[in-house]
């Protein structure tokens, strides 16, 4: 663990994308372990992409995860394409080819983003009405969830916020729309004020591709509109960053 620029960054340094893989494993079962003794729950946000797959998949396969009273988990995705949920491209398929056929947590337990709704706007709705309804929320108040699983892009983005999208400067919804307009999938994401409430964030980079926009985003200044991941500076004592050699390789 080391920190750059004075800030609050809080940086582990694994050899490969197995180890990554473990470490984000030991930090989902102690922070589960630690909110399930506390207070009963353990609220989870996840999200999609290559790097987390290994992380996935230990779930689904070790002893000490599958032995977790998964009934006392509420699982979410940080964000989701606008795809059906057996695509290729769904956060939710992957979470389900991995972790989610094999260990015990309740179908009810299970709160996916319903990506392949024609009116993304009723999705928005009802991911929102989901959040409120199980984290019992009142009026003004924001989910706070145990732990958050995020990726970074290669454009800086984390969930989909995406480089000058209008999901950036949102902070009055839990969840919003981001349009590709010609390029990509549409997607729904939580906003940035609903990942910042979290009370642990774990970051995943993993790979030479990513080396470049992690020497940007930790050793230049913050530019939130630019690199959306930026939107975690304020709470960056709440962020644990697990960035494998490869994607090391400048800083």
């Amino acid at each position: 663990m080391k920190t750059l620029n004075s800030e609050k960054l809080k940086i582990i340094d694994v050899q490969d994308p197995p180890q990554l893989a473990q470490k984000a494993l030991e930090l989902f079962e102690e922070s589960a372990q630690k909110a399930i003794s506390e207070k009963g729950v353990f609220y989870m946000a996840i999200s999609g992409g290559k790097t987390p797959r290994l992380f996935y998949e230990l779930l689904g396969t070790d002893s000490q995860s599958l032995s977790l009273p998964w009934d006392k988990i509420e699982l979410f995705w940080v964000d989701e394409r606008c795809v059906r949920p057996d695509s290729p491209d769904s956060n939710y398929k992957l979470a389900a080819d991995t972790f989610l056929k094999t260990v015990p947590i309740p179908k009810s337990n299970i709160h996916r983003i319903i990506g392949e709704k024609d009116d993304y706007n009723i999705a928005v709705q009802e991911y929102d009405r989901t959040l409120r309804d199980v984290f019992g929320l009142e009026p003004g108040r924001l989910p706070v969830f145990d732990l958050m699983i995020l990726g970074m892009g290669p454009d800086g983005h984390i969930g989909s916020l995406l480089p000058n999208s209008y999901a950036v400067f949102d902070t009055e919804d839990l969840v919003t729309v981001v349009y590709q307009m010609c390029r990509g999938f549409n997607r729904i994401t939580l906003t940035h004020p609903v990942m910042c409430a979290a009370q642990q964030l774990i970051v995943m980079v993993s790979g030479e591709e990513k080396a470049e926009i992690v020497r940007k985003v930790l050793l230049g200044g913050p530019d939130e509109v630019k690199y959306p991941v930026h939107t975690l500076w304020p709470i960056l004592e709440k962020v644990t960053w697990l960035i494998d050699r490869q994607a090391a390789m400048y800083l």
